[in-house]
């Protein structure tokens, strides 16, 4: 019989064992997987953005409107905290650009080690291999967890097992298979922070090239206010980078409605059709002489201004003046916004995190206790919420870690 047990030992997980172990707690931490927080260990590709310096308010907006529900989680627990916990624990942190907060080393493992160090000194009682496939409550409101092995009691349990994302460190959907099972509502799930396929093939040729500050828009009726700025990356059937990573989550659900999203890229740092062309006018007077691709070189990149001219029927050996009005004008649209239809992505298996979850609805956001169900907690990305690239998800992941650990019944 344990105080509480903890299933799952991502950031979230481990958070929580922490938290209640502190309040004198006993605590079992089960982990499908051989070794504790390898989705932790992989987080920023290995570097571990633990958090930003975002503002209390400008955090939570950047969650959508969902991101009301997170404000009591972050209140009691937001970024000062956490780096201090870290720090009491043994782990320097840093922020080299002034937000984005990174452990010292440049190492996620470094954060797993504390986390793994101060969870032993509390004594939680955390298993491997342990994987669990029923949980349920008696008349005594005490919970039967059923691993592949044994059976555990406990009078709370949090579910911290984390979205679909990234299968081979664990992520299966446990979590809201659990949920479920105990009455609660689960969204449609979505992968999100993923790389795009796009239907045009000429991407292939600019895979040498980084794009800053290109602007990501959805060219569908009453959603063109949806864009994303940041740098992005082509692939051999797509586009990556940061800003594709955030956009990813607005554009996977609406794949399932349409089977092919078309967006509006603008590669020219927010250049417009008028701009673009007083652009054009004046490099092609000051330099009468030069070819389009020496123009267009100026401001994008030149495998970029390659495509841009094909897609335009331009020569791109041609000076400015000597190209058709036609062409022009349709080059010069390209540049205001480059049409790419999204016809896919790679997958949960790819995805970093995941869109939807259980119901905000039926979680107390001052205790993330289940409404439905007495001493059942849920915490991190097993809960309809999901954010940007930058620190973000594992803030929110320690955040509600903390305060489902609390248990305050």
């Amino acid at each position: 019989m344990y105080d509480v047990v903890v299933v799952g030992s991502g950031a979230a997980g481990m958070m929580s064992a922490i938290t209640a172990a502190k309040a004198q707690k006993r605590v079992l931490l089960l982990e499908k997987m051989p070794k504790i927080g390898m989705k932790l260990k992989a987080t920023g590709g290995g570097k571990c953005n633990i958090t930003n310096m975002l503002e209390l308010d400008d955090f939570i907006n950047s969650f959508g409107k969902q991101g009301r529900f997170m404000r009591d989680a972050l209140s009691n627990f937001y970024h000062d905290d956490l780096l201090k916990f870290l720090s009491d624990i043994g782990l320097q942190t840093h922020a080299p650009d002034g937000f984005r907060v990174f452990p010292t080393t440049h190492n996620s493992k470094s954060v797993l080690d504390v986390l793994v160090a101060h969870m032993k000194k509390l004594d939680v009682d955390f298993k491997c291999n342990q994987n669990v496939q029923k949980i349920n409550t008696d008349n005594a409101q005490i919970y039967n967890i059923y691993t592949q092995t044994d059976t555990y009691k406990s009078q709370n349990i949090i579910i911290a097992t984390g979205g679909l994302g990234y299968s081979s460190l664990g992520s299966s959907g446990d979590g809201y298979k659990f949920a479920k099972s105990l009455g609660h509502s689960v969204s449609d799930l979505f992968a999100a922070m993923i790389p795009l396929q796009t239907e045009e093939v000429w991407v292939k040729n600019c895979r040498a090239d980084t794009i800053a500050k290109a602007t990501l828009k959805i060219n569908l009726p009453k959603m063109q206010k949806i864009y994303k700025c940041g740098d992005l990356i082509f692939t051999k059937n797509g586009i990556r980078g940061p800003v594709v990573l955030d956009f990813a989550r607005e554009v996977t659900p609406l794949l399932k409605k349409y089977k092919k999203v078309p967006l509006l890229v603008n590669f020219t740092k927010g250049m417009n059709e008028e701009s673009s062309l007083s652009f054009l006018k004046e490099e092609a007077k000051n330099s009468s002489q030069n070819s389009i691709l020496e123009i267009l070189k100026k401001i994008l990149p030149k495998s970029l201004c390659v495509e841009l001219c094909n897609l335009s029927n331009i020569d791109f050996n041609l000076p400015y003046s000597k190209i058709d009005g036609a062409k022009k004008e349709k080059l010069i649209k390209l540049l205001a916004w480059t049409p790419l239809n999204i016809i896919g992505h790679d997958g949960f298996d790819k995805a970093m995190i995941t869109r939807g979850g259980v119901s905000l609805k039926e979680i107390d956001p001052k205790t993330m206790q289940s409404k439905i169900v007495k001493g059942l907690y849920f915490c991190g990305e097993v809960v309809d919420l999901d954010g940007p690239c930058g620190g973000y998800n594992l803030q929110w992941s320690f955040s509600s870690g903390y305060l489902a650990g609390c248990l305050k019944n």
